[in-house]
């Protein structure tokens, strides 16, 4: 019996030299370390916001797979900077440019660098602006209500092939893609209508009232508990949506639909 024993732990011993051999063979599970990295994403910027270019930047720096590929704040030097830079994979621009429009960037981008997504950052949130900027060759339009941050993390999914949009842009697209009824009566064109009530939001009122009655940029976004960038954001909004371009039209053209509370 005790010589049995020893021809069963030799045989155990056999096995495990031979379980221990095969181990050291088989293959690793691979992880693809030895796989190079993905390159980063290399976005472009336009736009003449300081404040929205700082936090842009900074936003855009704490992305690991992301890198500046050339900052300007001004269409000539955009326009130079697609004739000269190598392309990005991704080009922000801004509509309101100190020397023109950024839909003039938008289509030399697709000239000059084909395969570069452009992302529109902007206040102009009309049917005008917006329906331009996707004929120009925008794949994404975002309205600066959305943060730097959310922004820079939108890149991403249009550098996979989606279309970012802000819920309003989206709802301006869908409206204009419907087509009326086949038997609805086409009417003469008619002239725009002034602006209404509900187009401002509960916010934008509120700094609307604030500006009436005096109070500077700096007290407002005090008493709204904002920072002055978004202060100004809400007031680039309020002068594209009543069409006007100082705080006196503003206040004369909100006096005449109405928009201004009496207390």
């Amino acid at each position: 019996m005790p010589h049995d024993l020893g021809g069963i732990a030799a045989a155990r011993a056999v096995a495990c030299r031979a379980s221990t051999r095969s181990s050291r063979i088989r293959p690793p599970v691979s992880t693809d370390r030895s796989s190079p990295l993905s390159p980063p994403i290399r976005v472009a910027l336009i736009e003449d916001d300081p404040g929205f270019s700082a936090a842009f930047l900074e936003a855009l720096s704490s992305a690991p797979d992301m890198r500046t590929a050339g900052v300007v704040t001004t269409l000539c030097d955009g326009l130079a900077l697609l004739q000269s830079a190598p392309a990005a994979d991704i080009l922000v621009v801004d509509l309101g440019l100190p020397d023109g429009s950024g839909i003039d960037a938008i289509r030399a981008a697709r000239v000059a660098w084909p395969r570069c997504d452009v992302m529109v950052a902007t206040v102009f949130g009309d049917e005008s602006h917006v329906m331009q900027s996707i004929a120009a060759g925008a794949t994404g339009y975002l309205l600066k209500d959305s943060t730097a941050a959310h922004i820079v993390r939108e890149l991403r999914s249009l550098h996979q092939g989606g279309s970012p949009i802000s819920p309003l842009i989206a709802r301006q697209v869908l409206s204009r893609l419907q087509a009326p009824p086949a038997d609805a009566p086409v009417r003469a064109p008619q002239a725009a209508a002034g602006p209404k009530p509900s187009a401002l939001s509960p916010r934008e009122y509120e700094v609307l009232n604030d500006i009436t009655r005096g109070f500077s940029h700096d007290e407002i976004a005090q008493r709204i508990g904002v920072s002055r960038h978004t202060l100004l954001t809400y007031v680039r909004r309020i002068y594209v949506k009543l069409d006007v371009h100082s705080k006196v039209e503003a206040i004369n053209v909100a006096r005449q639909h109405g928009l201004l509370r009496d207390d």
